[in-house]
């Protein structure tokens, strides 16, 4: 795998965390496992992703995070605690693809990392509040659902796909901005519509 590839890899992970991070570490630890994605021989802390205790917990974490998402205003709950979870988990699953052994580098991709999972995470995040304004759960769990399939395909697409990853990352973040515009615009709305009606 080459270093447009593995960048490409290292960004969708980092992105596809701020939301799911538990899925993108069981799928990321699946793939080391099996053989799905190349490991760099020099840095020796990326078999732990493939341990099947921390692909387990992964696992059991990620079905919770499934439930819990799909429950209104409990999924803003979760989304606040995982605030500092999510992006120090895609700063360091974008360290665990990406063979840095220069200090400088790996500096340089946790915070790029942390970055990506940060964008994703707000973009989520807001878009769930403006959700969460609507007095039906069907939106919410409608919400939830397009961002499982996203997820999923965005795994799969950057871990089986390499050569594309790198556009599955720029179509993630253009989509983030685009959420997180639209988003804080709707909230905007609907806190004029708000103290018009008091």
């Amino acid at each position: 795998m080459g270093a447009v590839e593995l960048v490409g890899v290292a960004a969708s992970l980092s992105l596809l965390a701020g939301w799911r991070l538990y899925a993108c570490v069981a799928a990321a630890g699946l793939a080391m496992r099996y053989g799905l994605l190349d490991l760099p021989q020099q840095v020796q802390a990326l078999d732990a992703l493939a341990n099947p205790w921390v692909i387990g917990v992964a696992v059991v974490a990620a079905l919770a995070e499934l439930v819990a998402d799909k429950v209104m205003w409990f999924d803003s709950l979760w989304d606040s605690a995982h605030t500092l979870i999510r992006p120090l988990g895609g700063a360091l699953l974008a360290l665990a693809v990406v063979d840095a052994s220069d200090p400088t580098w790996q500096v340089i991709v946790f915070l790029l990392g942390g970055g990506a999972a940060l964008l994703s995470h707000s973009a989520k995040a807001s878009a769930r509040a403006a959700v969460n304004t609507s007095p039906e759960p069907v939106s919410n769990i409608a919400v939830s659902g397009f961002e499982d399939v996203v997820t999923a395909g965005g795994l799969w697409l950057a871990l089986s796909q390499p050569h594309i990853a790198i556009t599955v990352a720029l179509a993630l973040v253009l989509g983030a901005i685009g959420v997180i515009y639209f988003s804080w615009r709707l909230l905007r709305r609907l806190k004029r519509w708000w103290s018009n009606e008091l």
